[in-house]
């Protein structure tokens, strides 16, 4: 039977001294034997638990459960049990961090596309994602609506161009201003601005927000809280009485 010193061990196990030691202290290793100088000697059974406890923690597992599966009658239950654990902890982790990295890129994209915004806006974390998400749905449906409309009109080009017959491309227009009517009292009664300045959320008057300036993301508005006029950034929002 081959004995290992706590050099030897921690070499083939390719941790350090200190490791196995830390190990050894807490009970998860005994050593086979002691030399005859008191130097602590560790048998094949031990280099194989050692190599068990490293594997083990890879997976993530602590040292009191590695311990604990060590130590039961029927370790393949308990480190089943224990792996079933840990792999919702890891989903539960990861779910957090992937909150934490929509949080940052909603945070910079609106800073990017906005210019600043304010330390309150910023610190509601939980709602600017939301309302990013509603905005996108909102787009969404603003698209599909514009198609229909954009649909409606070439089929009635094309039936013209074809056939010659001309009144259902001038049927189609009552039809098409009423959905270009809706989309935008949607669009209006679904969206607010952040200032840059105050960090107010409002709503302009409907002719100020569909003849300013824009982006995809901001609209060049005059704040209706602290006066000043900047590039505002969009977001969703209808709970807000509309100003004008």
């Amino acid at each position: 039977m081959s004995d290992y010193s706590t050099g030897e061990l921690a070499r083939l196990c390719g941790v350090t001294v200190r490791t196995v030691q830390f190990y050894d202290a807490r009970g998860l290793l005994h050593p086979a034997d002691l030399s005859e100088g008191g130097r602590r000697l560790y048998s094949e059974s031990d280099l194989r638990k050692m190599r068990m406890i490293c594997a083990l923690k890879t997976l993530g597992l602590s040292l009191d459960a590695i311990q604990g599966v060590l130590a039961s009658e029927k370790p393949e239950r308990v480190l089943l049990l224990l792996l079933e654990e840990q792999e919702r902890r890891i989903a539960d982790e990861q779910g957090t961090l992937e909150r934490q990295k929509h949080a940052v890129d909603t945070v910079r994209e609106t800073i990017r596309t906005g210019h600043m915004i304010s330390i309150e806006s910023i610190a509601d974390m939980d709602r600017m994602m939301e309302e990013k998400k509603k905005l996108n749905r909102l787009h969404i449906g603003m698209l599909a609506l514009g198609m229909m409309m954009s649909g409606l009109q070439w089929a009635g080009i094309i039936i013209w161009i074809v056939k010659g017959i001309w009144w259902p491309f001038v049927a189609c227009w009552p039809f098409v201003i009423t959905i270009g009517i809706l989309m935008s009292r949607m669009y209006y009664k679904n969206t607010l601005y952040i200032c840059p300045d105050c960090g107010a959320r409002f709503r302009p008057a409907l002719k100020e927000m569909f003849w300013a300036n824009h982006t995809p993301k901001t609209r060049l508005l005059t704040c209706t809280k602290c006066k000043n006029r900047g590039w505002c950034v969009e977001t969703y929002g209808k709970a807000e009485p509309i100003e004008s």
